[in-house]
């Protein structure tokens, strides 16, 4: 049987966190979040991990990761450059501004020719996420039907700003009806808020969003292309417009496919601001302490 590939979106710029969180520590043993993605991918039977990041940090990423990886799992690299795939398309020249994870994912496509997920590098997201992605990227993913991880708006807000999400509309079968990306989200008293130009400027505290964890068969390539050319010739002369996975969702099912929400026992975390850190620190050693993981994760693997 193939084994899923694992996508980690880490070429991201971090500007609201100040840093390079991709590879900041925050394990026992100075463990990344990464690090615990692909320890849980590796558990769950993902065959091979494909790092999509920017060539100005490379030799730094790879000297932390290539140690821990060696002999677990297969690992690819691939960049993000702002002229990959652009097929000689002339963007304006001050634009230093990536063109966003639909983008970033075209990258990968000459290093995955299996079902894959993709992940962001700076969410944690638990265990079971994995494990039911990797059951319907072995079982039930096609050309016609993608899937995502689901989550509660209301467990996946930060207490130090706000949060962007792909805020997702249920059909009657509960399946992806539609997939909005809205920005500046924030818990105001008893209400979630949206400060950006759509409607409605209240969310329910039940909504469901993704975190961007994405399964897709790798006829996903050839589709998201398609959609990144007409991106181009309407918003590649923007500075700072971005191609957004959930874009990419939400054509596809208007085209006739179907995106599957999975659900997940597990519990979601992640560090948008540098004050989250802690609260990250935190919930690794509780469940370190569960016996979920080892103390250092990769010495005891």
């Amino acid at each position: 049987m193939t084994q899923p590939t694992l996508v980690i979106l880490a070429a991201g710029m971090a500007s609201r966190y100040g840093s390079m969180k991709q590879i900041q520590g925050f394990g026992p043993g100075g463990e990344t979040i990464m690090d615990y993605s692909i320890y849980d991918a590796i558990r769950a039977g993902f065959g091979k991990v494909v790092f999509i990041i920017r060539r100005s940090f490379a030799e730094e990423f790879k000297a932390i990761f290539e140690p821990r990886l060696a002999g677990k799992i297969a690992i690819e690299y691939v960049y993000q450059d702002m002229d990959a795939f652009t097929e000689g398309y002339q963007f304006p020249e001050e634009r230093t501004k990536p063109w966003g994870t639909s983008h970033a994912v075209q990258c990968a496509k000459d290093a995955v020719n299996e079902p894959f997920a993709v992940i962001n590098a700076d969410d944690f997201y638990g265990q079971n996420s994995f494990e039911v992605a990797a059951d319907f990227l072995r079982n039930d993913c096609n050309e016609k039907t993608y899937a995502i991880v689901g989550y509660d708006l209301l467990k996946t807000l930060s207490e130090h700003g706000t949060v962007n999400r792909g805020v997702c509309g249920l059909d009657i079968t509960g399946n992806l009806a539609t997939i909005t990306e809205r920005i500046n989200i924030a818990k105001k008293g008893d209400k979630i808020l949206v400060d950006d130009d759509l409607e409605p400027k209240e969310l329910p505290l039940d909504t469901r969003v993704s975190m961007n964890f994405w399964c897709f068969d790798p006829s996903f390539f050839n589709y998201n292309m398609q959609l990144f050319r007409e991106f181009l010739q309407n918003h590649g002369q923007e500075l700072k417009s971005e191609f957004f996975i959930p874009i990419v969702a939400d054509r596809f099912i208007k085209d006739g496919g179907k995106v599957e929400i999975i659900p997940t026992s597990s519990s979601w975390f992640g560090v948008t601001y540098k004050e989250d850190a802690p609260f990250v620190e935190k919930s690794l050693n509780e469940l370190i302490e569960r016996g979920d993981y080892p103390a250092y994760l990769w010495k005891e693997a």
